[in-house]
């Protein structure tokens, strides 16, 4: 199933702890079905001291959200996405609210 969110998307979450908060897509992993949205979902973690480290310390990352709680945002709104087959035989993901094209899927077939 192809997914409705990409990298570099603008989304909002609509669930859990950061309900209602914007963020940009960084990485999406389609096996697992989760994303990782900039400045969302902050994680601390410590380090124990390595050669590469030999400092150590706390570490803050961003934690992956499933794809379901993700919403790409049009005009300051989530949307859902359909997915359009234009004339040309590229495929496009289109914004439910407004019908505005959110960016191509696949190119024309050769």
């Amino acid at each position: 199933m192809p997914a409705h969110v990409r990298k570099g998307d603008q989304v909002m979450i609509i669930a859990g702890d950061h309900k209602g908060k914007v963020g940009e897509v960084l990485r999406v992993d389609p096996k697992a079905g989760r994303v990782i949205v900039k400045g969302l979902n902050l994680r601390t973690k410590h380090m124990r001291p390595t050669r590469v480290n030999p400092q150590g310390g706390v570490i803050t990352r961003e934690a992956p959200i499933h794809i379901s709680n993700v919403q790409p945002v049009v005009d300051g709104q989530p949307t859902r996405v359909r997915f359009q087959v234009r004339d040309d035989g590229s495929k496009v993901r289109v914004a439910v609210r407004g019908g505005k094209v959110l960016g191509q899927v696949r190119g024309p077939s050769a």
